[in-house]
C-alpha cells in the first residue's frame, strides 16, 4: 500500500537527487551542441583525413551502447592514460559525446537546407570562410532546428539513470538507496517516474509549440 508519509518523507532526498540529473542533463546537452556543430563542419571539411575522422567517429559512437561507452571513460580510460575523472564529469562526458554525433545530423541538415545562392552571395560580397559561417550560414541553418535539439535534449533528460552505473548520485540511484535502506520500492520508483513525467512532458509541450510557432512562421 502506498504511504503519504514515506512518500513525503523521501521527497527532499529524491528532489536533490532531481537537481543533480538536471545539472548533468544540461552540461551534457551543452557539450552536445559545441561537439554536434564541430562534427558537423569537419565532417564538411575540405580536407579528406578530417572528413574521414569525423565520420568514422560518427559511426563508432552511434553504433555502440551509451552504456558502454560511460563505463570505458569512467573504468577504462584511467587504466590507459592515468587520467581519472570524477562520475559527474564521465557522465557529462559520456553524454556529450554521445549525443554529438546525433546533433552533427541534426545540424548537417540545417547546413543543408540554406539555400545555395546564400553560399554565392557570401562569395560575391568576399566574405571570408569564417565570416560565411559565421554570418551568413549558421544564423539561417540553426533557428529551423532548434526544436529537434530540444527533443534530444529531453531525450537525453531520460538517459541520464544510465550514470547510475558509475555511481553518480542522480534520481535513480538515490532511489535505490533508499529502496536499500528501507526495504520499501513502491513510493521511491514511482516518484522516480512522477519527478521525470513532471519535467518531461512539459518540455515536450513547449518543444511541440514552439515547432508549430516555427513552421508558422516559416509559412509566412
Amino acid at each position: 500500500m502506498w504511504d503519504w508519509n514515506y512518500a513525503l518523507e523521501i521527497l527532499p532526498e529524491l528532489l536533490i537527487a532531481l537537481r543533480m540529473t538536471v545539472i548533468a542533463t544540461l552540461l551534457g546537452f551543452l557539450s552536445a551542441v559545441i561537439g554536434g556543430l564541430l562534427l558537423a563542419l569537419a565532417i564538411r571539411s575540405r580536407w579528406v583525413w578530417l572528413r574521414l575522422t569525423a565520420k568514422g567517429f560518427n559511426g563508432f559512437i552511434r553504433n555502440t551502447p551509451l552504456l558502454v561507452q560511460v563505463f570505458f571513460i569512467y573504468y577504462s580510460l584511467p587504466m590507459m592514460t592515468g587520467i581519472s575523472l570524477p562520475a559527474f564529469y564521465a557522465g557529462i562526458l559520456g553524454l556529450g559525446l554521445h549525443y554529438s554525433t546525433y546533433l552533427s545530423e541534426v545540424y548537417r541538415s540545417g547546413i543543408e537546407a540554406v539555400p545555395r545562392g546564400q553560399w554565392e552571395a557570401a562569395t560575391a560580397l568576399n566574405y571570408t570562410k569564417l565570416d560565411t559561417w559565421r554570418s551568413v550560414i549558421l544564423p539561417q541553418a540553426i533557428p529551423p532546428i532548434i526544436p529537434v535539439l530540444g527533443n534530444y535534449l529531453i531525450v537525453m533528460f531520460k538517459e541520464t539513470p544510465i550514470l547510475s552505473a558509475i555511481t553518480l548520485v542522480e534520481l535513480l540511484l538515490t532511489a535505490k538507496n533508499i529502496v536499500s535502506e528501507s526495504f520499501r520500492v513502491f513510493e521511491p520508483y514511482t516518484l522516480v517516474g512522477l519527478l521525470f513525467l513532471a519535467i518531461s512532458y512539459p518540455s515536450s509541450l513547449l518543444v511541440r509549440r514552439l515547432e508549430k510557432r516555427m513552421n508558422l512562421q516559416r509559412g509566412k
